[in-house]
């Protein structure tokens, strides 16, 4: 036996299909003329290429491990190693560089059809609380006309006469490597390997119409800008009737009138009157939840907060809720008439009397009370 293609592979005469296919992948990837082009490495890479025809090959194995050579034998390769019908294994070359082999046969004209995704506005209770809502979609459904099948009524896709159904068409050249075949998509039926003479006059053969459809949505609560809800095969239909996408929904939150999201909380501000902020008061303040009086304490100065716990924003993982945070805005009158100017210098009199201590000082209780009646509510 003049060649031992068990050596040439580098594996054992007992090796599994998958041992020699890894083996061939190895050396291709190691030995193929655009990687290194040294002549010596040439005329390896054929040796390894005849090896893995005959090696690959139940009948042709059996031949050769029978002691023969069923390269020389009449309809064989001959020295060049790649087979009667050129370059045999340029599948498993491409496998050995790129790590697939290359397509085979016809395409599908059913594929998945694309994602989609519409924008849907919302307003604060609804994302703090969860709704539902109706919406229209624009999307590609299946054809009624033809079911998807993209041929006229009564008719059928035909097999390619020009690939005969294989969705590809062959040419071999010669190169210093021997005969090489190259495979590429028909170009009569662009791969599918079938022809549609008399495509469907709803759809033009795509097997699928534009058409407006209302979805209800669930919105669950604590929602924010930008996020997406998922809603699985409810997208665009594929081509050839396939199956359809998901189609997601984007939130978008609309400003509010009264209050801010930051996160899960909610953030407003109330204005106050010198007086109330020194006096204290109860100012009302309509929530989410509904109206409710903010409590304000003698003393508060401009600038301070205060929390109303679990008023805020539902969480949307987990339970419970953010808070409202509510700022004081305290006022200073701009004008003052004769009675207000001189209830103010009394005030400004007693208090530059008195060390500061941060609560009223005798009289000055008083004169506050004299002072939220002069003012009446002004500022």
């Amino acid at each position: 036996m003049a060649t031992d293609y068990y050596a040439v592979l580098g594996v054992r005469r007992d090796a599994s299909q998958d041992e020699i296919k890894k083996a061939f992948r190895r050396l291709a990837r190691e030995l193929h003329p655009d990687v290194n082009p040294d002549p010596k490495t040439q005329e390896r890479f054929k040796e390894i290429n005849a090896a893995y025809e005959v090696l690959s090959d139940p009948q042709k194995k059996q031949v050769y491990d029978l002691g023969g050579d069923p390269l020389t034998q009449a309809g064989g390769g001959g020295a060049g190693g790649f087979g009667a019908g050129g370059f045999g294994n340029f599948s498993d070359i491409m496998d050995a560089f790129f790590g697939t082999a290359s397509q085979r046969g016809p395409r599908s004209r059913t594929r998945r059809g694309q994602d989609a995704m519409i924008r849907l506005e919302v307003e604060l209770d609804e994302a703090a609380f969860g709704t539902t809502k109706d919406i229209q979609v624009d999307t590609a459904v299946v054809c009624t006309t033809c079911s998807g099948e993209g041929a006229a009524p009564g008719t059928s896709a035909q097999t390619c006469d020009m690939c005969r159904g294989r969705g590809e068409v062959s040419q071999v050249t010669r190169s210093f490597l021997g005969q090489v075949m190259t495979s590429r998509p028909c170009p009569q039926c662009q791969g599918f390997g079938t022809v549609v003479p008399n495509p469907c006059p709803e759809c033009a053969g795509d097997g699928r119409v534009r058409s407006r459809r209302t979805l209800t949505v669930k919105i669950p609560a604590g929602v924010d800008n930008g996020t997406r809800i998922q809603l699985a095969g409810e997208g665009e239909v594929g081509p050839g009737g396939g199956p359809a996408g998901d189609l997601y929904v984007e939130i978008h939150e609309l400003p509010h009138a009264t209050f801010q999201r930051r996160g899960d909380d909610l953030h407003c501000t109330v204005t106050i009157p010198m007086t109330a902020g020194a006096l204290g008061t109860k100012v009302p303040l309509e929530t989410l939840d509904g109206l409710e009086e903010v409590d304000i304490r003698p003393g508060t100065q401009s600038g301070q907060s205060i929390p109303l716990h679990g008023r805020g924003v539902t969480h949307l993982r987990g339970g419970g809720r953010g808070d409202l945070i509510v700022h004081v805005e305290v006022t200073t009158p701009s004008k003052l008439d004769p009675e207000q100017e001189r209830l103010l210098r009394e005030l400004a009199k007693l208090r530059g009397e008195e060390r500061p201590t941060g609560q009223f000082q005798p009289g000055q209780q008083g004169l506050f009370s004299r002072l939220k009646d002069a003012f009446n509510g002004r500022t």
